[in-house]
């Protein structure tokens, strides 16, 4: 007796959601993340306005000058979604873990000069504030925005910025041996000191604005192009020339993500200005409207922590207006 086996095989007659297929074809599956973005929010059948905004609906395209004929075209350059976001940030995690408990097991910051630790804890601790802004200015973005694209990002974007404010905090315990007093002497710093109050002033002026995208161009580039690369290239950099590399072991998290969100913010932009020159000519005047503002923020702050801190601004101006070139924003 013979036993043949034989294999059928069963074409599937939908690759993925309907919704998803009116956008991307019946010739290809969805990847997982345009099935957990393509037109999520909803659009119809609204049982009220919102009774602390009334003029707008729940999502309204008007809640920003910016106007797209496909909100979806937001895509997110990296793919994230829910499930690939956290197993990014569980790997980059893992890394920091690591770069924290080799710190601590060598006894680096025992050979941290004094004078490095006290400039640490009074000119770098302070920017868990700044941070804790950004992530309400980009929950904001959030609660506004037009389409699940960009209100994804958003909501990974600020999640990260609380995790950045984190390891602010745990890089001050670890030099203090968990002493909070410089925790709350931070608060002090940021609320009083002279040269955190063109930056404070910025953040809670841009805690008001209504128009989220206006919000998503300040916050995420053209704030974060002045302060990151100030206290976490430049700043760092000078330390590691000076033998100094705890600082930038604590901070690597900052870095990494700093490139890789660099990425998603620079697409919304270049996506905003190709969609039509009044969209481009907006951006233009909110360039040169807000980084003169945050310019001379980082000024009084570049003063106390790199040599030729006048220098050290004006590239990272630069480089600011060359990524804002590329989308033909001239400022």
């Amino acid at each position: 007796m013979t036993l043949d086996i034989k294999s059928v095989e069963i074409k599937e007659k939908r690759l993925t959601f309907g919704h998803v297929e009116r956008r991307i074809g019946t010739h290809r599956a969805a990847t997982r993340y345009e099935e957990a973005t393509y037109d999520l929010q909803p659009t119809v059948n609204f049982h009220y306005r919102p009774t602390y905004n009334p003029k707008y609906e729940l999502y309204d395209k008007n809640k920003t000058n910016i106007k797209m004929d496909d909100w979806y075209k937001f895509i997110d350059p990296r793919q994230y979604y829910y499930s690939s976001y956290v197993a990014a940030r569980a790997k980059q995690q893992e890394g920091s873990e690591q770069n924290f408990s080799f710190i601590d097991k060598r006894n680096l910051l025992d050979s941290m000069p004094n004078e490095v630790k006290k400039q640490i804890l009074t000119c770098i601790l302070p920017l868990r504030h700044y941070e804790w802004g950004a992530n309400m200015n980009n929950l904001q973005i959030v609660s506004e925005g037009y389409g699940a694209a960009i209100a994804s990002a958003a909501m990974f974007h600020a999640e990260d910025r609380l995790g950045t404010a984190q390891y602010l905090t745990r890089g001050a315990l670890l030099i203090t041996q968990n002493e909070t007093q410089d925790l709350d002497n931070s608060v002090n710093i940021w609320v009083n000191d002279s040269s955190w109050q063109g930056l404070r002033k910025a953040m809670e002026d841009s805690f008001v604005l209504e128009d989220w995208f206006e919000l998503h161009f300040l916050q995420n580039m053209i704030m974060d192009s002045f302060i990151h690369p100030l206290f976490f290239d430049y700043y760092e950099l000078q330390l590691n020339e000076k033998g100094v590399i705890a600082q930038s072991m604590m901070t690597e998290f900052m870095r990494t993500w700093y490139d890789e969100s660099s990425k998603w913010v620079d697409k919304t932009i270049q996506i905003a200005c190709e969609e039509s020159d009044a969209n481009n000519e907006l951006l233009s005047s909110w360039a040169k409207k807000y980084i003169p503002i945050i310019e001379e923020a980082t000024l009084s702050l570049a003063k106390n922590l790199v040599d030729n801190h006048i220098e050290t601004v004006a590239s990272i101006k630069q480089n600011l207006l060359d990524r804002l070139a590329k989308h033909s924003i001239i400022v």
